[in-house]
């Protein structure tokens, strides 16, 4: 009985950090925040269900082992980091352009979007997939959860149970920005905020390609 308390302290743990880690402000939330409020909840929760798969699969190559692959095969990990970077500046890009943009959606009713969900689902997967840091995050996560004599059904808990909170804290981000107090809000310091944005996409991508992780 004992260990079994045990286990589950070290589930709580592991899920603590998780929630701690997804609901913090980071470009995932970002994207998952003005998709929302400009394109509607259905295409925000299209990019958070992205981002939780994306999240999912560097857990599951977490719990592999991935970390110590990384560091046996460096170029991999030079090629990801990369990717990443630049896929990070694009968004700042974008964003810095956006908040240049003059334009009023608190009197606007929102646009249907041309992209499919399935666009919106794709870049969600690679905002999280192109983020090479995830899978550090996720082995400090895992390690929280997982001690040496941790029984098999330990790590199904951590992945499945930290999926599960991903789903929660990345959908509700989607539903509380695409309501109209939100987005009226958001309208109030939209530039300011989409300026807040590309400078931390921008951070990200330079700190990610300088970086020497």
């Amino acid at each position: 009985m004992s260990s079994l308390m045990l286990n589950f302290s070290d589930l709580l743990v592991a899920y603590l950090a998780y929630v701690i880690a997804t609901a913090s402000p980071g470009p995932a939330n970002l994207a998952i925040m003005t998709t929302a409020m400009h394109q509607g909840r259905k295409s925000g929760l299209y990019l958070a269900l992205g981002v939780v798969c994306g999240s999912l699969c560097w857990a599951i190559l977490a719990a592999l082992g991935l970390s110590a692959l990384l560091s046996a095969f460096g170029w991999a990990f030079t090629v990801i980091k990369v990717v990443g970077g630049l896929y990070l500046l694009w968004l700042a890009f974008k964003a810095a352009r956006a908040a240049l943009r003059k334009t009023d959606i608190a009197t606007a009713p929102i646009m249907a979007d041309q992209k499919s969900g399935s666009a919106y689902f794709l870049k969600g997967f690679l905002i999280h997939m192109t983020n090479p840091k995830a899978v550090f995050a996720w082995v400090a996560i895992i390690s929280l959860g997982l001690k040496p004599d941790a029984p098999a059904w330990m790590s199904i808990a951590v992945v499945g149970g930290c999926a599960i909170l991903g789903v929660f804290v990345f959908g509700s981000y989607a539903l509380a920005f695409s309501t109209p107090t939100m987005i009226n809000l958001y309208a109030s310091f939209k530039r300011s905020i989409e300026g807040v944005m590309a400078v931390a996409f921008g951070l990200a991508g330079i700190k990610l390609l300088t970086s020497r992780l």
